[in-house]
């Protein structure tokens, strides 16, 4: 890759056409540029196309503070609140021209967390870990790359700690240190990008102890390093014939990461056996996973919600009483996710290493919010859309001699609307509702990033109840003093 700043949607797909096939999709082992993958091929060109546009100047770009140099925010360390607030807006922006998840994220949030507890690690124990990410972040930059962040174990019985399994390759583990380097097993799941990524960042996905050392591990390597397979499962919208449209152009695609004695160079091991820090490092992902949530989800809900507004206007019933509800239901859970990340990164604090770290409370709230109400949102535009999304006729029998004819006189919904437009909206609704594609994305929204008894557990460890037993105490005359209110 040549190293510039800013890559073009080309160079970042010549760049998977070179890379060392070992990606398996439906019993096969394909290149990058297979026809499955390609829907998640032009999600990621999205993230270089629009960073060229003048119009987004500031949005998708923005100075490195290590060069000044122009680069894409998808590979900058939040060094500002302000920077917290152009990531949330940049994501919410690119998942609005998708309609789904915009992935590039996961690299992205994995980068920032690294660039804290490699810091705090050197603080702790003497290591020269920050140094290294720094001159790997130097190059993640100038070649604007695209990352995995692999955090997910396979994990086995989860009662049990790594060390505990009766498999050790359950968890990511070192199982050789060498002078050059180290080799690394196990697998990670559920991992989206990754066979279409330059990169793979691994994290660990929990609190670790003493004999827990081997699996604390951190490191980066190339998707395609040898004894790296990616076992894919790729996902996208029903494909048109006809009636094309920019939702089905886009997908998504997650994988079993698996490390068969994959070897790591030193200068890309971020973290070793310092057991004590693992559980910061995996919870600081996915505290900036989640602030990236409070962008990307209430993009999705705009889509559902000009969708819930097409369908009741064709309906003739957009403006009666139980349509307005339901829509004032979705625009509160957008614009609430949305201020919960505004308000995460308005109170945010920046870290010894200069890195500006989102509020955990308005994080996880926000976050939380999102799996408690994603069904809810199914709910409300299925409601909405009635049954017809699910026993809609096939595409082509709209363009069957036939029967032609006959769908377009009983497709019409109000009088003024063209039958080709009450079409496109009921195939958009079907393809929301009750596709493969949609079945992935409802449960994407409730467990991806985090599923929300995650968010209670952090939240339960982070927020000030003390406070609130006293403000009570206070009232009921048990205390004398009120204890001041501090925002955030």
């Amino acid at each position: 890759m040549k190293g510039m700043g800013l890559r073009t949607s080309d160079e970042y797909l010549e760049r998977l056409r070179e890379m060392r096939p070992n990606v398996y999709i439906g019993g096969e082992r394909v290149r990058r540029d297979d026809k499955r993958l390609l829907p998640c091929l032009r999600v990621i060109c999205k993230t270089f196309e629009e960073a060229q546009k003048p119009k987004y100047e500031g949005l998708m770009t923005t100075p490195s503070h290590l060069s000044e140099e122009k680069i894409n925010r998808f590979t900058h360390v939040c060094q500002t609140p302000e920077d917290l607030l152009k990531k949330q807006q940049m994501i919410r922006t690119y998942c609005r021209m998708t309609g789904g998840c915009i992935q590039r994220c996961m690299g992205c949030d994995a980068i920032n967390a690294l660039s804290v507890v490699t810091y705090e690690l050197d603080e702790a124990f003497g290591t020269d870990y920050h140094a290294r990410f720094l001159e790997y972040l130097r190059e993640f930059q100038q070649e604007d790359m695209v990352a995995a962040a692999a955090q997910t174990d396979v994990k086995g019985n989860r009662v049990l700690r790594p060390h505990q399994q009766a498999d050790p390759d359950l968890y990511v583990r070192v199982v050789e240190r060498r002078s050059d380097g180290i080799v690394v097993r196990g697998a990670k799941n559920s991992i989206t990008i990754a066979a279409y990524a330059d990169e793979l960042i691994v994290l660990p996905t929990r609190a670790m102890t003493e004999r827990d050392a081997d699996w604390a591990v951190s490191f980066a390597v190339p998707a395609d390093a040898e004894g790296v397979h990616l076992v894919t499962r790729a996902t996208a919208p029903r494909q048109r014939r006809v009636l094309k449209a920019p939702y089905t152009e886009y997908g998504i695609g997650d994988s079993f990461v698996v490390f068969d004695d994959v070897f790591v160079p030193w200068d890309r091991v971020f973290m070793c056996g310092e057991w004590q820090l693992a559980g910061r490092l995996a919870t600081l992902f996915a505290l900036f996973h989640r602030h990236s949530y409070t962008a990307c989800k209430p993009a999705l809900t705009d889509v559902f919600l000009g969708a819930a507004v097409l369908v009741s206007e064709y309906s003739g019933i957009l403006g009666r009483e139980h349509v307005r509800r339901k829509l004032v239901d979705l625009a509160c859970v957008a614009e609430l996710v949305y201020a919960a990340g505004i308000a995460s990164a308005v109170f945010s604090k920046r870290a010894t290493s200069g890195t500006c770290i989102p509020n955990v409370i308005y994080t996880n709230v926000g976050r939380r919010h999102v799996g408690l109400n994603i069904y809810h949102e199914y709910d409300i535009l299925a409601d909405l859309a009635g049954g017809l999304p699910a026993t809609l006729p096939f595409e082509d029998d709209f363009f069957n001699e036939e029967t032609k004819g006959f769908l377009e006189k009983y497709i019409k919904r109000a009088a003024d609307i063209p039958s080709e437009n009450v079409h496109r909206c009921f195939r958009l609704l079907s393809d929301i509702l009750c596709s493969a594609h949609s079945g992935v994305m409802q449960l994407v929204g409730v467990h991806g990033g985090g599923s929300p008894i995650m968010e209670e557990i952090a939240v339960y460890q982070n927020y000030d109840f003390e406070d609130k037993k006293k403000v009570a105490e206070y009232l009921a005359g048990i205390r004398g003093d009120l204890p001041d209110f501090e925002v955030g």
